[in-house]
């Protein structure tokens, strides 16, 4: 599974992990996203996203048909 939302396009942070010696390595910070199916009325069928938490709550505020026309509107196929 990728981590990017197709919601709000959240992708990996990228940073350093510091012991206690100061060295260091390089390391992630991944988004946290779920594969989800949402039921769209005006199509009549299901959509599976991979959307993050806050992708979620983007959903839920303005709901599932105005965020796939956003999606759609990027040129990303659903």
């Amino acid at each position: 599974m990728s981590a990017r939302c197709q919601v709000t396009g959240a992708t990996p942070g990228f940073g350093n992990r510091v012991s206690h010696s100061h060295r260091k390595t390089r390391r992630r910070w991944n988004p946290n996203t779920q594969r989800r199916r949402f039921y769209v009325p005006g199509e009549g069928r299901y959509v599976t996203l991979n959307v993050s938490a806050k992708g979620l709550r983007t959903i839920d505020r303005r709901g599932i048909e105005s965020v796939l026309a956003s999606i759609r509107a990027r040129g990303e196929k659903i």
